[in-house]
């Protein structure tokens, strides 16, 4: 739901001076109003945070449009609120920031309470944190070179989609849920569907426990150590993903049960169903393979993972159309310039998300270099040039599927294609 329903509001203004009375025009100031509110952006900025970015109910971020950039001090924090839509986003270098007022709404400011001991000082450095928060849509985003997450849901929240994301250039990249003890996670549920989970990309995606996850569609094209995790009994359901494995032999499998016993894990229901393995990858599943166990963690249904280039091939940001002058440099992982970093100067380069993610991805293209505003293709592969909508309408096309049944023979499978 997010904004529905309520005003647009225009971001004019990229500039976070003041986090305790914010100017009108700023993210800051349209994300702590009461009422819903569809926010979009009159050109594309960078957004650089002093402080975390305290988001109030009903509100939906639209980038569309604009080559919009959050990084910087906290990033943003959802907590105690729901109905929130980020959409088209790129979210990156988030740091720690605190020992500093922030405020939440048009009448409240304070210290920024984060955990069930009292009062936190400072942030973790997320890119996205969700606390205690429900329905909650993270789409189109791209996510990469935070500190600490790039998306850690905690605390009881619950309702969460996160979808046609890219996440990349990250060790520990999605959490979800907060301790092995906090019990009240035992009802959370997350939907991790179409994303790309690309170069760079360690650990924890997702590292989950307690709750039900569903997994599906995505495709895996990097993992050093695993790609989905969890303890304290959490229902993973795995279902049309595409799993490639690193060359580490020792790195092969998709799964880590954490720091648990084996006598306690395989009673735990982790189900892998139509995944493709590649590389030598393999999933370990357990549990009792009920299916109604797995009815909490099952939100929709899951297309053959051999559809998982079309299905994956506009993850993260979409396409932006307005011109782009802005040539800055941002601060790489350790406030030094780095890898990810634009080059300065005023001329136009236009992202083009879901093509040329990595070297694994085939006739998708090369390498892709995490540029603030700009992508470089790598591994002598040429990039493809931004499809046109007849272009996008025909892969559509022929990604659907009539079925249908003659009177006296076997149901046939007839792709629509374009007359």
């Amino acid at each position: 739901m997010g904004g529905k329903g309520g005003p647009f509001y225009v971001v004019t203004d990229p500039t976070d001076l003041d986090p305790v009375t914010p100017r009108p025009g700023t993210l800051r100031h349209a994300v702590i109003q009461t009422q819903p509110l569809w926010i979009v952006f009159e050109s594309s900025m960078v957004i650089r945070l002093n402080e975390e970015l305290i988001i109030n109910n009903f509100k939906t971020i639209d980038g569309r449009g604009a080559s919009v950039h959050v990084t910087g001090g906290g990033c943003i924090t959802l907590q105690f609120v729901s109905n929130v839509i980020i959409h088209n986003v790129h979210i990156h270098h988030c740091v720690p920031s605190g020992n500093a007022n922030v405020r939440s709404s048009p009448t409240h400011y304070g210290w920024v309470f984060l955990s069930e001991f009292g009062y936190r000082t400072r942030s973790d450095g997320d890119g996205i944190s969700i606390y205690s928060s429900s329905k909650i849509w993270i789409d189109h985003c791209d996510l990469s070179y935070c500190t600490d997450g790039l998306i850690d849901a905690i605390m009881g929240s619950t309702g969460i989609t996160i979808s046609n994301s890219y996440f990349s250039h990250h060790d520990e990249v999605m959490l979800l849920g907060h301790n092995d003890n906090y019990v009240a996670d035992s009802g959370m549920q997350v939907t991790i569907a179409f994303n790309h989970f690309g170069e760079g990309c360690v650990q924890r995606m997702p590292r989950c426990r307690h709750g039900y996850f569903h997994v599906v569609n995505n495709d895996f094209t990097h993992w050093e150590m695993y790609a989905i995790g969890g303890s304290a009994s959490p229902t993973i359901n795995s279902q049309g993903n595409r799993y490639t494995a690193p060359t580490d032999p020792y790195a092969k499998e998709v799964t880590k049960r954490v720091e648990t016993d084996e006598r306690e894990w395989t009673r735990w229901n982790w189900r892998t169903e139509g995944d493709m393995m590649v590389n030598g990858a393999f999933f370990v599943p357990s549990g009792f393979g009920v299916e109604l166990q797995y009815a909490k963690a099952s939100s929709l249904e899951p297309h053959s993972s051999y559809l998982i280039d079309q299905l994956t091939m506009y993850s993260g940001v979409l396409v932006e159309t307005r011109e782009n002058n802005l040539g800055v440099l941002l601060p790489g992982p350790n406030n030094n310039v780095g890898p990810g970093i634009g080059n300065s100067g005023t001329g136009t380069t236009v992202p083009v998300a879901g093509q040329g993610r990595d070297s694994n991805d085939g006739d998708r293209g090369g390498d892709r270099d995490m540029g603030i505003f700009g992508m470089v293709f790598g591994s002598g592969a040429p990039p493809l040039s931004p499809p046109s909508i007849i272009s996008s309408l025909l892969i559509l096309c022929t990604i659907l599927i009539f079925s249908f049944t003659s009177i006296n023979g076997p149901p046939l499978l007839i792709p629509l294609l374009p007359s």
